[in-house]
């Protein structure tokens, strides 16, 4: 990656407790409790229930406790997690992106989710690239995966504008649809 040359002009900025990724058009966060609206929004987007998962998730509530019991548990855990985007130009919430870790896979994965009026804006993959860009410069990851169901043709080729390559079908635990995984390798 070319530093400053690197069209994104990215780069990693410690505020409070909270590290922020800075794109081109997007600051990221860590998710915090401050944020259950967002993901309240983003677990009930009916794209996120339909090509993810649909959590129950319905109330504030709910949101803040999921927040502490998993948001929370992946930064204190592994030092990553989801951050919350949020557009430079007006600060308006617009999804979340970030890393995973998930019980049955070895590596981290990474995952987005971007609100329906901000879709087809090219804002996950902006996201995703520098997010990705901090798995292999600021965490030292070797590998990183993804899942995906094998419908969600958008978010497959973001994967593989990415880098990452189809590996194979798993199943998660608890479920009984195939989902594809794909993965790289971080290091050089």
């Amino acid at each position: 990656m070319g530093g400053a040359a690197n069209a994104l002009d990215r780069r990693l900025i410690f505020v409070g407790n909270k590290y922020l990724i800075e794109t081109e058009r997007l600051h990221l966060h860590a998710i915090t409790v401050d944020d259950a609206q967002l993901m309240l929004a983003i677990w009930n987007d009916p794209a996120f229930i339909r090509n993810v998962v649909d959590r129950g998730i319905r109330t504030q509530e709910q949101a803040i406790k999921a927040i502490e019991d998993g948001v929370e548990r992946l930064f204190k855990d592994y030092g990553y997690g989801p951050y919350g985007m949020s557009l430079k130009s007006d600060g308006a919430m617009i999804g979340i992106c970030g890393l995973f870790r998930r019980e049955n896979l070895e590596d981290a994965d990474i995952g987005f989710g971007v609100l329906p009026n901000y879709c087809g804006n090219g804002y996950a993959g902006e996201a995703a690239a520098a997010v990705v860009d901090y798995a292999r410069r600021e965490l030292g990851l070797s590998v990183l995966t993804a899942i995906v169901s094998p419908d969600n043709k958008p978010s497959i080729g973001l994967l593989e504008k990415l880098g990452l390559n189809f590996e194979r079908m798993i199943t998660m635990p608890g479920e009984n649809n195939a989902i594809c995984l794909y993965s790289m390798a971080l290091t050089d």
